[in-house]
């Protein structure tokens, strides 16, 4: 069976892989007899509610606000992998996409700061835009 392993997110945050649950299908689509026949397909799934107590405050509502899409009926992560023609290629591609999902999720983006133009560039825009107008005043007057 393939090796389940914790998952790392910034800041230190780390997901145990107790809290991890991994089944196995036959994938679908072209492949022939080994597709029939072998398991291979991933589903991971991640208990939400047991990893709230390795994450910070408010990070468990962002989770399942951002990836809501994610969820399955009793509110896990769920992510599935069937690229590759292992299990254990599939287990590693879906843990890295759970990851990735999840760095996403807990990506806070920076707050923006408002600011206000100098002196000096209000005043150059001003002056810039009266050189324009008197330009075009005199092609006007010129006709």
């Amino acid at each position: 069976m393939a090796e389940l392993r914790d998952l790392h997110l910034p800041g230190g945050l780390v997901l145990p892989a107790r809290l991890l649950d991994v089944s196995f299908s036959r994938g679908g689509g072209p492949g022939g007899q080994n597709v029939n026949k072998v398991a291979t397909k991933a589903d991971l799934r991640l208990d939400l509610a047991a990893a709230a107590a390795f994450l910070r405050p408010g990070d468990l509502e962002r989770i399942r606000d951002v990836l809501a899409a994610r969820l399955d009926p009793e509110g896990r992560l769920m992510v599935v992998s069937s690229e590759h023609r292992e299990q254990a290629r599939n287990v590693a591609a879906a843990l890295a996409r759970m990851e990735a999902l999840l760095r996403t999720a807990l990506h806070r983006p920076k707050a923006r700061r408002r600011t206000r133009p100098s002196r000096g560039s209000v005043l150059r825009r001003l002056e810039e835009k009266r050189h324009r107008g008197e330009r075009k005043r005199e092609r006007r007057d010129g006709e």
